[in-house]
Order: C-alpha cells, then sequence, then structure tokens
C-alpha cells in the first residue's frame, strides 16, 4: 500500500502494533521509506517529529540551524568516528536518513499538523511554545480517554494521518496489558490470546473493543472530505482489515456456557470499506466441523472444498485498494471488489 500509493508523502506507513505485528515484514526489495514507521505511544508521538520545537529554553530555528550544520560540516568530519568509518555504507544510510527526517517530519510540520491535544492544565502546550489541535474537540469527543486508553489514542492518530495526508498505510492493535474503566474490563490480558482461559467472554469483550474502536474511526473519516467540494470522503477510499495470525479450536467442553480454546490455524478475517462487497460472506463455517472453507477468487462462490491462503487474502485486498499485482507472484483475486 505504501508503495503503490505512498511515495510523495512524510511517513506512508506507520505502524503502532506491538510484538510480532510491529515487524517490518520480509520483503527486502521494498525502498526503506516504505517500510511501517514504529510509534510506541501515539498521544505524545507527534510532540517528537521536531528537533527543537516544544522544548522551553531551546534556540530559535536559526541558531539550531547553524549547529547542526557546524555538525555535519565540521565536527563530525574531523571526528575519529567519522575518519575511521567514512567508507561504511552504514554511516552514509544513516546522515541521509537524518537528513530526510529532518525535511519529511520538520518541513512538513507534522509537530503541528499531527498534534491530538488541547490547551489544558493536563497538557500546558503554550507553555512549550505549542499551539493545540484545530481537531482536539472533535478527539476528544470521540475518543475521550486517548490519554490513558492506547487503542483510543491510536485511531486518533491514524485519523490526523490519514486527514492530513501524511500516511496511505496505518496499523493499529490493541495491548496485550488488562484495561479496567471503573470496574469494567476495557482490555483482557493478552488481548484475544486470553480466550484460553475464557473464549466467551474474552471474545465478547474484545470484538466489542475493536468494533467499537473501529466505528468510531469511520464516523471520523465519513465527516472528513477526500477533496474539498466534492463530497467524497475518506472513508470512501479506505480499507479496515481486522487481521490475526491464528483462530480458536472449536470445541466446546462439556456444554459449558464458558470455556478455553486453543489455538487453531483455520482462520477468517474481517473487511470493512465501501470498496468492497459489504454484508457479505465469502466463503462459510462447516456446521459439522465448525472449520471454515473458502471461495471460487473470481465469482466469490462458496466452494466447501477449497481453503484460501495467505497470499490470496492479500491479493483480494491489494485489488480492493487499486494496486496492481502483475509480476508480484500474488494470484489475481477479484471476489472482494464491488
Amino acid at each position: 500500500m505504501a508503495l503503490a500509493h505512498g511515495s510523495g508523502l512524510s511517513l506512508p506507513n506507520v505502524n503502532m502494533a506491538t510484538n510480532g505485528f510491529s515487524k517490518r515484514g520480509i520483503d527486502d526489495t521494498l525502498p526503506l521509506w516504505a517500510y511501517g514507521a514504529p510509534v510506541a505511544t501515539p498521544a505524545l508521538w507527534p510532540f517528537g517529529l521536531d528537533g527543537s520545537r516544544g522544548l522551553p529554553g531551546a534556540p530559535k530555528g536559526d541558531l539550531v540551524n547553524a549547529a547542526r550544520a557546524l555538525r555535519d560540516g565540521t565536527l563530525e568530519p574531523g571526528s575519529s568516528f567519522y575518519q575511521a568509518f567514512q567508507a561504511s555504507a552504514s554511516l552514509e544510510l544513516w546522515k541521509k536518513q537524518r537528513l530526510d527526517a529532518r525535511v519529511k517530519l520538520e518541513g512538513a510540520d507534522l509537530i503541528g499538523r499531527l498534534n491530538l491535544l488541547g490547551e489544558s492544565p493536563t497538557t500546558p502546550l503554550s507553555a512549550y511554545g505549542l499551539s493545540p489541535s484545530p481537531d482536539a474537540a472533535l478527539l476528544q469527543s470521540t475518543f475521550p480517554n486517548l490519554l490513558t486508553d492506547e487503542l483510543e489514542a491510536q485511531a486518533a492518530l491514524a485519523f490526523m494521518l490519514l486527514k492530513q495526508r501524511v500516511s496511505t498505510a496505518v496499523t493499529i492493535a490493541p495491548s496485550f496489558s488488562v484495561l479496567l474503566d471503573q470496574g469494567s474490563v476495557l482490555n483482557t490480558p493478552l488481548a484475544f490470546d486470553f480466550s484460553h482461559n475464557g473464549h466467551r467472554a474474552c471474545q465478547a469483550v474484545m470484538w466489542s473493543r475493536i468494533l467499537g474502536i473501529a466505528d468510531k474511526l469511520i464516523g471520523l473519516l465519513k465527516g472528513a472530505e477526500l477533496t474539498p467540494g466534492t463530497g467524497e470522503s475518506l472513508w470512501d477510499r479506505t480499507l479496515i482489515y481486522v487481521a490475526t495470525d491464528f483462530g480458536r479450536s472449536k470445541q466446546r467442553v462439556a456444554g459449558a456456557d464458558d470455556f478455553g480454546t486453543g489455538h487453531e490455524l483455520n482462520n477468517g478475517v474481517l473487511l470493512l470499506s465501501p470498496l468492497v462487497r459489504g454484508n457479505t460472506v465469502l466463503g462459510g463455517v462447516d456446521r459439522k466441523t465448525g472449520m471454515t472453507y473458502g471461495f471460487n477468487p473470481t465469482s466469490g462462490a462458496a466452494d466447501l472444498s477449497r481453503q484460501m491462503t495467505e497470499a490470496e487474502i492479500f491479493a483480494g485486498i491489494l485489488d480492493a485498494m487499486d494496486i496492481d499485482v502483475s509480476g508480484s507472484g500474488l494470484p489475481s483475486v477479484t471476489a472482494f471488489t464491488k
């Protein structure tokens, strides 16, 4: 997605997930700018997108630029480290990335454009020479717990990254930490994997959380125009892929109301988008075994003898996002798209 649609953006691919979902993948042919930029603390991360703004007592911009010029032109070249490793490709890459980041992040004023917060006693932005976000009230009303709920903060930042045309691919994910709100469980320990202990309760809590956050994000995207005056919203061009790396075992223990489940490779995925065939189940579930079966990649017709591969799911998503897969080795899958 970043490679196809993000070459002119400051941060085409932003990844706020954790553990394996935060890894960059195995395709070494991608340009470096297309890999996911990791974000650990989304509510505060925008404040780190400038080398000097937001720091009380920091020198003015012209002095910062003069210091950088002295570092780049005199101090670093004169250091013993530089002289020993000046032919190193890694050192050249670091210098290039440092310069690119300054141009893309500071030059695009991302510290201001991606700020999620308003002025308050808790977040006294003016004391640090910063301005409140014009979208602060909207974000606060939509995600009132964004300072304490990491997934709300991720969704808020995802909206800003898309609205400000900074990114074209954004990944968010619940954490593995328990989150409580006035005695209610908002996020179970280990997220969906707490189904080992109590399948029904965990699935109910976590699906309510995932779909609730997605619904709020979709509402924000629907309210933001893609191009002013056209009536087309950001949501009209967006696809949400609810991904997972495994399903759950399908056995209910002795008719119990609640029970634990183990890992199961058989699985399904959820796509939410105006670009795909809505209210549609492709494939199905065999009532005898509880296992899924596949579908024809072109027509979408159910096929009990078929299991879909990862490559086919990815190819269908890429087709929906108007990305040409010819020459990639991926199969042609057009069943997702309207």
